[in-house]
């Protein structure tokens, strides 16, 4: 391949090549006869680590010891990688125009940007005017935009949220807004509320998930003093489920 045609095959420019010969990440190959480079399959699949590389944001030099590192390796093996990382991506983008499919289907008024399984999540649960309910969607959607919550939890959860005894327990906690923090009303809602998430929702969960510093002081902020205790104690008692 001459490198016109290895770049429209890679997706790069022949002045990024150029510049990857000069810089000495990627060694010149021989030339014909008549002066022309003559690319190979393995300066392709190389071209196409260094573009997916730069991609995700490494520096020449750190894609330079990414390839190092890969020295030696079969093409066979190096060309499944690729292959594996662009069915990845194929998926990544399905589930992106899935999204976007939701939200042009959405009425007016009424988009909102959540992921198909939280849509179809929030979709079995029972119309309510709760502000707990209200504010416990808010806070779905948040996690669903950081990506915390998987499709399988959404799923494990669809019970739960078609439960008209989920509504009862958020008008519990509705009628806690004014009350104080010690209120003995507090503690077994907060039982009640730990109880009513089944089991294989924690054993889908990952234990050493990751959680932003803050999150549980912002949480807990939103709230009244008498419901933010209850969440608080929610919340410890699902770390406590989480490790059994």
């Amino acid at each position: 391949m001459r490198i016109g045609e290895i770049a429209a095959l890679v997706g790069l420019t022949t002045r990024a090549i150029r510049h990857y010969h000069h810089v000495g990440l990627l060694p010149e190959p021989e030339r014909r006869p008549n002066g022309y480079r003559a690319y190979t399959v393995r300066d392709a699949v190389l071209l196409a680590r260094v573009r997916r590389l730069t991609e995700l944001g490494l520096s020449l030099d750190e894609v330079r010891d990414v390839l190092a590192d890969d020295a030696g390796r079969e093409l066979a093996e190096v060309l499944a990688e690729l292959d594996a990382d662009l069915a990845r991506q194929q998926a990544e983008l399905a589930a992106r125009r899935q999204r976007l499919a939701l939200l042009l289907a959405a009425p007016p008024g009424e988009v909102e940007p959540l992921s198909p399984a939280l849509a179809a999540l929030l979709a079995k649960a029972p119309a309510t005017d709760s502000p707990s309910a209200a504010l416990d969607r808010e806070h779905l959607t948040l996690l669903d935009g950081t990506g915390a919550i998987g499709e399988e939890v959404y799923a494990l959860l669809g019970t739960l949220a078609a439960d008209p005894a989920v509504l009862g327990l958020y008008e519990r906690l509705d009628e806690l807004v004014d009350a104080p923090v010690d209120d003995p009303r507090i503690a077994p809602l907060a039982r009640a509320l730990v109880a009513a998430v089944p089991d294989e929702v924690f054993a889908a969960i990952p234990s050493d998930g990751p959680v932003a510093p803050g999150f549980k002081e912002a949480l807990l902020a939103e709230y009244p003093p008498a419901q933010a205790e209850v969440v608080r104690r929610v919340m410890e008692g699902f770390v406590e489920r989480g490790r059994r």
